[in-house]
């Protein structure tokens, strides 16, 4: 039944006819969101993957940030999800749980927002829900993808010499969101692109794909380096040995004091982290070449459980960060 919080302009009806439909369009499963569920046939010889995020305005978003960033980075932070997976994203299920503060036009800039992205990643809405509450903006997707059957990259393969690997670079989104809280002042070039690594994360889809039967374990760096690297060790019961003159940050992060802590601890970047054999490193250094990412060894798999964290000159580096906890 419809939701009575919903305006009478464009109650829950009307506004997944307006806005939401067109956006399942391309599956004929979704049934142009006439029936309680969606279809999803797999291809033959690939398993379904399935993963969802919820994002909560003040936790993981600005009340001002614009609707289209919003839509984008709810999808995009899933995307991520899939390429950690090594699966080609297939479509997704979204429920919105929106403020009665937000006005109709803010929906439709909101479904052109996953529209625009709907076309670049290649995905297609496929159902969800609608409500309206008393507490804050939240969004949940739960998004489906595949991959070859055997070939999904989990975090508990890695092995003992491994190279540990991270793509693009560390620290951008975590300062952009030091930018936007007024806490950090940087030229205008370098806040733009600051703002946008926070606001709009870059899902390593095609990255993750190619990764398949090349690297050990992966996982995308949501929670901070720090943080994501010990759930690989975690699963695989390996220790790791890092350096942090070897992480990457881009030319607008690295200038300012927090830069390494927010690289280690400040999460959002959304980039992979992976293990490989170090056979593997011609092998990487094409797909880094083919694709035009930066893929920077940062450190090794050791034996043991210990996450240790050395300097350009190799003495212990200590941090009191470890990255972002919800609980």
């Amino acid at each position: 039944m419809p939701d009575p919080g919903f305006a009478s302009s464009d109650d829950e009806f009307g506004f997944i006819a307006r806005h939401l439909r067109p956006l399942a369009s391309g599956h004929s499963g979704a049934f142009d969101l006439t029936d309680d569920a969606a279809l999803l046939e797999p291809t033959a010889g690939m398993q379904l993957v399935l993963a969802k995020d919820a994002l909560v305005e003040g936790v993981h978003f600005l009340q001002h940030d614009s609707a289209e960033h919003v839509a984008q980075k709810a999808l995009r932070v899933n995307l991520s999800d899939m390429a950690a997976m090594g699966a080609t994203p297939r479509g997704y299920l979204l429920a919105l749980m929106r403020p009665k503060r937000l006005p109709p036009e803010w929906l439709g800039r909101f479904s052109h927002g996953l529209a625009q992205d709907q076309a670049a990643f290649g995905v297609t809405l496929l159902g969800g829900d609608t409500v309206v509450t008393p507490g804050v903006l939240t969004l949940s997707i739960t998004i489906l993808g595949e991959v070859p059957r055997g070939q999904t990259l989990r975090r508990s393969g890695a092995r003992t010499n491994d190279d540990i690997y991270v793509s693009g670079t560390l620290g951008g989104a975590a300062l952009g969101l030091e930018v936007l809280q007024g806490r950090l002042s940087p030229p205008i070039a370098a806040s733009e692109f600051l703002i946008k690594r926070y606001r709009l994360p870059e899902p390593r889809i095609e990255l993750g794909e190619a990764l398949r039967g090349v690297a050990h374990a992966a996982i995308d760096i949501s929670d901070g380096l720090l943080a994501d690297l010990e759930h690989v060790l975690n699963a695989s019961g390996k220790g790791a040995e890092i350096y942090t003159h070897r992480i990457p940050m881009s030319q607008a992060a690295a200038p300012h004091r927090g830069a390494l802590d927010a690289a280690l601890a400040g999460g959002d970047d959304y980039e992979l982290l992976f293990t490989a054999d170090p056979e593997q490193r011609p092998a990487i250094q094409a797909i880094s070449e083919q694709r035009s990412l930066p893929l920077t060894i940062i450190g090794q798999i050791t034996e043991g459980s210990e996450l240790k964290i050395r300097d350009a000159d190799g003495r212990p580096f200590s941090t009191n960060r470890r990255g972002w906890r919800h609980f």
